[in-house]
């Protein structure tokens, strides 16, 4: 069946009455632009998948679709999760077709124990950094657990030295959160400033973008160049030190629990959520997360001259 041209642009993306339709649904419910994104997304590749616009399709090509996901392009359950939510907000929502949603089965995501590394191996990842610049964002990761998108768009009126955290502004479910901020850290955050005497974003992007925050590629090539020069041979990713962070720094003694088990108690601190009770595991965290491993002196020493290049 040919598409009709009023459906596709010339690149092939919905760009019709459908996308703006879905689109305008999106927004009134305020989903975040990401989410947006990947809703639209997924929409685009269902139609692009069987050639045929999307509000055509049935039940059966909606089946077929998720196993293409699955068999073919081999996309994790999770992936697969998140572009069923889109298919189940296109035609429960968009199309208001509630009687879709049962023939739109949700997989049944894996649930698995995160890699945790050592705070040996997190010395040495800090210590790799190639530039005193990525040194910052791998301390920054480490010391508060938040995600790399947060760390882009860190501002640095967001350091707040005299009460000694950072404001974190629009996380994950576009929630605000405080975080403490190390001295150890705090120290290093006033080298960078020195150096790059940055603006408003703290970590600004380069050339055209300078008024911009950086993408979060960035802080995943940081994390992965660090990973070479330690020698990790561990899949070293921005994630691993937000999952290091839970561990080591916000579940310190008895209130460990079962650290990364993610249930609701244990989630609220490091993932920011029911922040009816965040602050006391945040009271708890008091120590400086630098001064756990043996080798910690090294990240407090005075930067390298190579920091200070790149």
């Amino acid at each position: 069946m040919a598409v009709p041209s009023l459906l596709y642009g010339s690149q092939g993306g919905l760009v019709t009455h459908l996308r703006q339709q879905m689109l305008a649904e999106l927004q009134r419910r305020n989903y975040s632009p990401a989410t947006t994104q990947i809703y639209l997304l997924a929409i685009r590749q269902l139609a692009a998948y069987f050639h045929c616009p999307p509000d055509q399709l049935g039940p059966e090509q909606i089946r077929d679709f998720q196993l293409h996901l699955f068999r073919d392009r081999k996309l994790a359950p999770n992936t697969v999760k998140q572009r069923t939510a889109a298919l189940r907000f296109f035609f429960g929502r968009t199309l208001q077709r509630p009687q879709m949603l049962e023939q739109i089965p949700v997989p049944k995501a894996q649930r698995k124990l995160p890699c945790v590394l050592s705070p040996e191996q997190v010395t040495r990842l800090i210590d790799s950094a190639a530039t005193l610049r990525d040194r910052t964002m791998l301390m920054i990761l480490y010391s508060t657990g938040m995600r790399r998108t947060e760390l882009c768009h860190l501002q640095v009126a967001d350091i707040d030295s005299e009460r000694m955290v950072i404001h974190i502004r629009q996380g994950k479910g576009r929630q605000d959160r405080d975080v403490p901020l190390s001295p150890t850290l705090l120290n290093t955050l006033r080298e960078y400033w020195r150096w790059k005497k940055p603006k408003t974003y703290l970590f600004p992007g380069q050339g055209r973008r300078a008024d911009q925050p950086i993408t979060d590629k960035i802080v995943w090539f940081a994390c992965r160049h660090a990973a070479e020069r330690a020698g990790l041979s561990t899949e070293v990713h921005p994630h691993v030190f937000r999952h290091a962070s839970a561990y080591y720094t916000t579940f310190p003694s008895s209130f460990i629990l079962k650290t990364i088990g993610l249930d609701r108690a244990q989630s609220v601190a490091v993932y920011g959520r029911y922040g009816r009770l965040a602050l006391e595991p945040a009271r708890r965290a008091n120590q400086d997360p630098f001064g756990q491993s043996p080798r910690a002196h090294r990240v407090r020493l005075g930067l390298r001259e190579e920091h200070l290049h790149g």
